[in-house]
């Protein structure tokens, strides 16, 4: 929306800034984060006396999680996705088609992420939205999605997969490339909301992601840049990095809240559609395979998962002693800052390595 000020830079120079992707990035960032501190503390109350007693807590989890996070609030993600799209909305050049597809899947994702809470809390349940209801919604949202940024993509690389370490390697999927596109966001948002069981756990690996793909969004958009990395150029992309940086902004207002002890959870609310809104981007900028390297955190998490349950449902046995992972080294004796801060550690590792291919080509 304040791009329209650059149009008076010829009358007034100084306003010639709010043309720079670099400036307006840091500004949805200062924005989102100031929104959340101001708004966050009425969320929270409003959220608390509406939900009585708060997120249902697995009884089958840790039985210190029954003692310390009974009663707390869920429905965060609300925050979060209030703060990117008021910032967002202020700081990006609306024009851009690519931003209202990403805004497109975080709004759809969190709907569904949000209505999921909904009866969980209603029903203090962990019996939410039916699993294949929610799933097929999804898809359906990732292939719209896919599809619009397919019709947005230069002729060159609509419907093509490109391959980090390569140079000139390039798989035309076809109209395959909608189911692949679909599975990776449908994938990142599952393997977030996997990935959110403990205080602090998710938003930060959420946000080293939104920075790292920032990064990548912005030299992707530049063809300077992109044919000086010899990564592939898209045009407009590199306003996903205002989005990235709202992301960002909202993360940090809604860690001060969601730090141990926390004050509120992120819920699917939040976790759906925040891994939605980094597939999306990953999917816009073609780097879907450096997503799994960036976001390997969450894929270990949904992978944990899926291994436990085929091992027990074939063999009876259980491979971790809990999934997802984290609660596994929960149950090997870490404590819960233990594993919170060891696992951001992987993740700044994990977005080093992705940001590695840039380069290494």
């Amino acid at each position: 929306m304040l791009t329209w000020l650059a149009e008076f830079s010829p009358y007034f120079s100084p306003l010639n800034i709010f043309r720079y992707i670099t400036f307006r990035t840091g500004g949805a960032t200062a924005t989102a984060l100031l929104f959340v501190f101001l708004f966050g503390p009425s969320i929270i109350s409003l959220l608390r006396v509406r939900q009585g007693k708060g997120q249902p807590i697995r009884e089958d989890g840790p039985k210190s999680h029954l003692l310390t996070k009974r009663g707390t609030p869920t429905m965060g993600g609300l925050m979060i996705m209030a703060g990117v799209l008021v910032s967002t909305l202020l700081w990006a050049n609306l024009a851009n088609h690519y931003v209202w597809v990403v805004l497109f899947v975080t709004a759809g994702f969190g709907a569904i992420g949000f209505y999921d809470d909904y009866l969980k809390v209603t029903k203090q349940s962990h019996k939410g939205f039916s699993g294949r209801s929610r799933l097929a919604i999804e898809a359906l949202i990732a292939a719209a999605a896919c599809i619009a940024i397919s019709y947005m993509a230069t002729p060159g690389l609509a419907n093509k997969l490109a391959l980090p370490f390569s140079k000139e390697l390039i798989l035309n999927l076809g109209w395959f490339y909608v189911i692949f596109g679909g599975f990776v966001i449908v994938g990142a948002g599952n393997a977030v909301n996997i990935t959110d069981g403990l205080d602090g756990l998710a938003i930060v690996p959420v946000m080293i992601a939104a920075g790292t793909f920032g990064f990548i969004a912005y030299l992707a958009g530049n063809a300077v840049f992109a044919n000086y990395l010899q990564i592939h150029f898209v045009p407009g992309t590199g306003e996903l990095a205002v989005i990235c940086g709202a992301l960002i902004g909202a993360g940090l207002g809604f860690l001060w809240f969601n730090a141990p002890p926390a004050q509120i959870f992120m819920g699917d609310t939040g976790s759906l559609a925040l891994g939605g809104l980094l597939g999306t981007i990953a999917v816009a900028t073609k780097h879907e395979i450096v997503l799994a390297i960036v976001g390997g955190l969450f894929v270990l998490e949904i992978m944990s998962v899926i291994i436990q349950v085929t091992s027990f449902k074939l063999t009876g046995k259980r491979v971790f002693k809990m999934a997802p992972i984290h609660h596994h080294f929960e149950q090997l004796g870490w404590t819960e800052p233990q594993v919170v801060i060891r696992f951001w550690i992987v993740a700044v590792v994990l977005a080093l390595v992705g940001l590695a291919t840039l380069k290494l080509r």
